[in-house]
């Protein structure tokens, strides 16, 4: 027979293993010496202290999930109730209870961090709803539409709550950006309309413009084209496009009249200030009639001077009272 502090073989090859229960069987030796049957199933034993030594690194160091972790311990768990080796297996069990208790902790260390981790993602998820439903309130339409694209990708980037939160959540989220989109969508509609209907308003100012912009009716034509200017500024935008070439046709035919009336006028003050010249010789000659000497050939030096003053015709405005 043959035994250490952990174990013995009896003289029929039955080994043995010590616990706090007593001695447990090990197993039948019959291949060799008792000192090679302890050798052998504590080479078991050493074989079990490395792979609890790995595992509690594991537990330790690494994600290991705690579902994946429970199931090494309970297989060596059975490993080491089953007393296929020989050692302080009430040490193993002992170590293996710590590893449980270390997996239970880190489970409920996970469990509150994704608790934490959930309500953040809550809170964030309830604050951009609370957003994109004031943006969609919002008529910066630009500005707005890109801050709501901007919310769907922050939003992709949070993790998932329980299903009916995320869903109840979302639809909010979602709603928000469909009522945005739909008075988006109606506001261009009412502004094409408006520039359509500016357009066409435009269309007969210019129409009325161009065939204004021959006449020879100075004062009345001049007059409708600031009536004209008026309705244009009343009517509105029309499309960009359409809204640069109505214009550059309407100013083109008021240039057109104006550029005329100012000719006009250009030769007509010319023409005007030349007879003020010849006035004023004719008022120098009238003069010169004072005091009269011979009455009856100043009256007809006067008439002839005034039927020379009739047919020079008008003078500038502001010289006719001198």
């Amino acid at each position: 027979m043959s035994s250490d502090p952990w174990g013995r073989v009896d003289e029929t090859g039955t080994v043995y293993v010590r616990t706090a229960e007593g001695e447990q069987v090990v197993g039948s030796w019959q291949a060799g010496t008792p000192e090679e049957a302890l050798a052998y199933f504590e080479r078991k034993y050493e074989g079990l202290v490395v792979e609890i030594g790995l595992l509690e690194r594991r537990v330790k160091t690494t994600d290991l999930s705690a579902k994946d972790a429970q199931a090494a311990i309970d297989h060596l768990r059975q490993q080491v109730d089953e007393h296929h080796a020989v050692g302080d297996l009430d040490a193993l069990r002992v170590r293996l209870d710590a590893l449980v208790a270390t997996v239970e902790k880190r489970r409920e260390e996970r469990k509150a961090q994704r608790a934490k981790q959930n309500d953040e993602a809550r809170q964030a998820k309830e604050k951009l709803v609370a957003e994109a439903e004031e943006l969609a309130q919002s008529e910066q339409w630009r500005a707005a539409g890109e801050r709501l694209r901007a919310l769907v990708d922050t939003w992709k980037g949070l993790p998932r709550l329980d299903r009916k939160s995320d869903d109840e959540l979302w639809h909010r989220f979602s709603h928000a950006r469909s009522a945005f989109s739909k008075r988006r969508k109606a506001h261009f509609a009412s502004l094409d309309a408006q520039r359509e209907e500016a357009r066409q308003t435009k269309e007969k100012l210019v129409a009325e413009a161009e065939a204004l912009s021959g006449s020879t009716d100075w004062g009345v034509t001049a007059a409708r084209y600031r009536d004209l200017m008026t309705q244009w500024k009343a009517a509105g935008r029309a499309q960009r496009e359409a809204e640069d070439d109505l214009w550059n046709r309407f100013r083109g035919a008021q240039d057109v009249f104006f550029a005329a009336r100012s000719g006009v006028f250009a030769e007509r003050d010319a023409e005007q200030a030349e007879n003020l010249k010849l006035k004023e010789e004719l008022a120098t000659e009238a003069e010169k009639l004072v005091p009269v000497g011979d009455l009856k050939a100043a009256r007809a030096a006067f008439r002839s001077i005034n039927e020379r003053w009739e047919a020079i015709g008008h003078v500038p405005r502001d010289a006719r009272p001198k």
